[in-house]
């Protein structure tokens, strides 16, 4: 199997978060963005803080990601995101024969 991966995403809002997906979608370098509004705690310069985000949890392979960090980082308003991938380590036959169908 391709080394295919979720890519995770915090974004500051839906609309930032519509903004990459849309872009990594047309560039084929994701095959699906799901959405998800989440509250985060984290430590930012020393200081504890809490921001609501969205995260976009995102379809695509490994060898994909450098591709991608360097397009979030057109788009993204923080000066540091947290771009991460976690490998899949099993997917179903059909889901395997889309992605490699979609992704550039």
């Amino acid at each position: 199997m391709t080394g295919f991966c979720q890519l995770w995403l915090t974004c500051a809002n839906s609309a930032e978060a519509d903004k990459v997906s849309q872009a990594l979608l047309d560039l084929k370098l994701a095959a699906c963005a799901k959405q998800v509004s989440v509250d985060s705690s984290f430590l930012w310069k020393g200081q504890k803080d809490n921001n609501h985000e969205t995260l976009l949890v995102m379809d695509s392979r490994e060898d994909l990601f450098e591709k991608v960090e360097r397009e979030v980082a057109k788009l993204h308003s923080y000066e540091t995101f947290v771009l991460q991938a976690i490998p899949v380590s099993k997917l179903s036959k059909d889901a395997q024969t889309w992605l490699e169908q979609e992704l550039a």
